[in-house]
């Protein structure tokens, strides 16, 4: 019989829209001194510029109220789960067809203050978690929505902290969410029970099929940080490298992640 899915994990609103919105301030603190010699730094996403990069992160926080100010779709329950977003997104960002993120103004810190002043007078603290929002990957619960969010501002923070040498924060809450997001991506990509896979302090999953581990010592564990464990789930890393690093520790004969990644790019 195939491994039973375990139930989704549940996110709790009020808390995911804090983090969020905390992130986002974060990366907003950092942009409001960044030069222009900073801005035309190239960045480790191909050819885009710091410049683009920070473009970017402020028009993915502001889909949240440009989605909200669309019609609700029609129907009972989403088309896109939590789970299906980063397969759909993936696909999505592969499609040649895709539409180009659109070109930001001058004005970056205008940009910023505009999308944050947005998102605190569109998106409610409570009571609104489960309407609908029409995505560009399908339609999604809000709360869901946001929990995707925490994941496009914590992996572009690491890329501007990659680009830049910065330490700009990442927020716990924010960062747990993220985490957990793909790890448990990971888990329904390759449901199973062989192999735990370990990210203290925030997340712990098991994954591919064979012996069920259910007492005692594993026999098959992979254990990682947070940020470097963002980093395999995206691509930003590769598994071999971060085991020649010691980034991720592997152990047993099935603790072999690298067929599964990445789970987003």
């Amino acid at each position: 019989m195939p491994p039973a899915k375990k139930r989704p994990r549940a996110y709790d609103h009020l808390r995911t829209r804090t983090a969020v919105l905390a992130q986002f301030a974060h990366v907003r603190d950092a942009v409001a001194v960044l030069t222009p010699e900073q801005l035309a730094r190239p960045t480790r996403l191909g050819d885009w510029t710091v410049r683009d990069l920070v473009a970017h992160i402020a028009q993915g926080f502001g889909s949240v109220s440009r989605d909200l100010a669309l019609p609700e779709p029609p129907g009972p329950r989403p088309a896109t789960t939590l789970l299906e977003w980063p397969p759909a997104v993936a696909a999505f960002v592969r499609d040649p067809e895709a539409p180009a993120p659109a070109a930001a103004g001058p004005d970056l810190l205008a940009l910023y203050g505009e999308v944050e002043a947005a998102f605190l007078a569109d998106v409610p603290a409570t009571g609104a978690g489960d309407r609908l929002l029409p995505t560009l990957v399908g339609s999604m619960r809000l709360t869901d929505y946001l929990v995707t969010r925490t994941v496009e501002l914590i992996v572009h923070t690491d890329d501007l902290n990659d680009a830049l040498g910065l330490e700009i924060p990442y927020d716990r809450q924010a960062l747990a969410a993220c985490t957990r997001l793909l790890a448990d991506t990971l888990a329904d990509r390759a449901p199973g029970g062989s192999v735990e896979v370990r990210i203290p302090p925030f997340a712990v999953v098991q994954c591919i099929g064979g012996p069920k581990h259910t007492r005692g010592t594993p026999p098959n564990v992979v254990e990682t940080g947070p940020l470097t464990w963002i980093r395999l789930a995206t691509g930003r890393t590769e598994w071999a490298r971060a085991l020649e690093d010691a980034e991720v520790s592997a152990g047993g004969e099935r603790a072999d992640l690298a067929a599964l990644l990445p789970l987003l790019s």
